[in-house]
């Protein structure tokens, strides 16, 4: 049972649209609003993949750029994750993601301030002589099975965290987090072995 029906729409939902066909979606899939989807720029048909009952909701937004990809595993509960994929993100099973989480396999711009000034041209909607995009840095992000992600934490790209870890609310995790660990703070740093 899911409360999508077979048109791809969410029972009761405020957005018009539905859910994106290159969405796949497993048994039991429960979205509080289509929205959640309103900046899929990947139009492959794998583009995003979430598990057996996966529930998203309303906070949530996933932002996939034309090549990022995300895979989310069964029974993940996100409630206001920010998911932004220039590349892989991929989430484990029975992870739980709380309000305002940012997960970003991608710094977005680049790092150098010639090359940003260039970047502010090209996306300037109606600069008539819009260069095209400098590279961006992308690295995958990997969360595996069974970990907690606290309000207002944010993952940069490149990390991987290990399983039946805890990432405390409010922490910027710009390196990878073993197995069994609690990490904290701005960066954040283990504070408990599990």
């Amino acid at each position: 049972m899911s409360n999508v029906n077979s048109d791809r729409k969410i029972e009761g939902d405020w957005w018009a649209e539905p859910i994106p066909p290159n969405v796949q979606f497993g048994a039991g899939f429960y979205c509080e609003t289509a929205q959640i989807f309103r900046f899929l720029r990947n139009r492959r048909a794998d583009a995003l993949r979430l598990g057996d009952y996966v529930s998203c909701y309303a906070g949530c937004s996933f932002s996939l750029g034309a090549n990022g990809r995300c895979t989310v595993g069964d029974f993940t509960l996100m409630n206001g994750a920010l998911v932004m994929a220039e590349e892989l993100i991929e989430i484990g099973s029975y992870c739980l993601i709380s309000w305002n989480v940012g997960i970003a396999d991608s710094d977005f711009h680049p790092i150098d301030p010639a090359q940003r000034r260039i970047d502010a041209l090209a996306l300037a909607p109606y600069y008539k002589e819009r260069p095209p995009r400098p590279p961006i840095r992308t690295a995958p992000v990997r969360i595996a099975d069974n970990v907690w992600i606290g309000m207002n934490a944010v993952i940069l790209k490149g990390v991987t965290i290990g399983e039946n870890s805890v990432v405390a609310a409010g922490s910027v995790v710009s390196k990878s987090v073993p197995p069994n660990t609690v990490v904290a703070g701005n960066p954040a740093i283990v504070v408990k072995q599990l």
